[in-house]
């Protein structure tokens, strides 16, 4: 509110001061940006329904700039067939699309294709301890005292935290599993920043509120792993309609036939509300409400699973291979232009 004053006169001397208030219309601030959002799947088997809620769709629903790649890097740290890691590279590339991922707004890429990945994982490396990467639940659970573990696995959370600090992401949408990698990851960038000058944007993680973490529908304590050995228990996301009813009718429950959520009690009837309120974007109550029984619960999860992902796989037939890559090669070239700096920025703060 602004208030004008203006003198007047009326007669020959006497001068008369007037006020009129004006209400000025208020000027909403612009809202803010939304943040840059990363994050790269990594091609080490079939995707299933745990990442497609985890990361692909976050990753497909974000707002703002997003960069989204392929670490094909990262499937190498392990034992790996160079035909099968090519094939499932592709592979992947052509979920990504086919999810629905908008490649105007955002950028897919091949981390392989992007060599600062590369360059600035070393300087990370000159930055993290033994001590670090040794907690890291990846390397005591896949290589700590076995001689023949690849030094690539004990060093790979440098090149993760490489991924994620090279785009300057405020937000990094990742599963349960992977919280723990953006955690050094904030260590690492906090660290360089106090020793050699501010670089990196130190990031924070995003979780989607239900069904982060899917589990085994035949092991119900165990995660929905890419390469668990009880394929039975595993929804694919290129399973045909068939396989995924079969899969969740066999799904372990219990001897109760009432519906409730109890993860220590019943994980498997948990496991499978969840998932139902994953794929159906709503709380457990509603689903818990929804169904009297564990016949209802487990067709109200396969009817749920298959509307979410049957788009997806129709999109993946129809698409063009050459498309995707195409689609791909300009996102690399961008990633490019993105990460080159901070690379040069980080090497000159480090003392190169």
């Amino acid at each position: 509110m602004i208030t004008y004053r203006r003198a007047g006169t009326t007669g020959s001397e006497k001068t008369i001061m007037t006020e009129t208030t004006v209400t000025e219309p208020e000027i909403a601030a612009p809202a803010p940006e939304p943040a840059r959002r990363l994050s790269l799947l990594t091609p080490t088997g079939a995707l299933t329904l745990g990442n497609y809620l985890g990361a692909l769709r976050p990753i497909r629903d974000s707002a703002g700039e997003g960069f989204f790649g392929i670490s094909n890097l990262q499937a190498m740290t392990v034992e790996h067939d160079p035909a099968t890691l090519r094939a499932r590279t592709d592979e992947l590339a052509m979920i990504m699309v086919a999810a629905g991922v908008d490649p105007d707004r955002n950028s897919l890429f091949r981390q392989s294709e992007v060599p600062a990945h590369l360059g600035l994982q070393y300087l990370l490396e000159c930055t993290a301890t033994m001590g670090e990467f040794g907690r890291m639940i990846q390397y005591k659970d896949k290589g700590r005292g076995r001689p023949e573990t690849r030094v690539s696995l004990f060093t790979y959370p440098a090149l993760m935290a490489a991924d994620i600090l090279l785009y300057r992401a405020a937000e990094v949408p990742v599963g349960d599993d992977q919280r723990q990698h953006v955690e050094i990851t904030r260590d690492l960038a906090i660290r360089f920043n106090r020793r050699y000058g501010e670089v990196f944007v130190v990031p924070k993680v995003i979780n989607p509120p239900v069904a982060a973490r899917v589990m085994n529908l035949q092991h119900p304590t165990e995660k929905m792993g890419k390469s668990n050995d009880a394929v039975s228990g595993v929804l694919f996301l290129l399973d045909p309609p068939d396989v995924i009813t079969r899969k969740i009718k066999r799904a372990v429950t219990d001897a109760e036939r009432e519906v409730s959520y109890d993860p220590e009690r019943r994980p498997g009837v948990s496991n499978l509300i969840e998932i139902a309120a994953g794929c159906r974007n709503c709380t457990i109550e509603t689903v818990i409400n929804d169904h009297a029984d564990l016949g209802s619960l487990k067709q109200g999860v396969i009817d749920a699973v298959l509307a979410e992902l049957e788009p997806l796989r129709r999109a993946y037939r129809s698409l063009d291979r050459a498309d995707v890559d195409a689609i791909f090669a300009a996102g690399a070239e961008r990633a490019r232009a993105v990460t080159e700096p901070v690379l040069a920025a980080a090497r000159q703060a480090i003392g190169l």
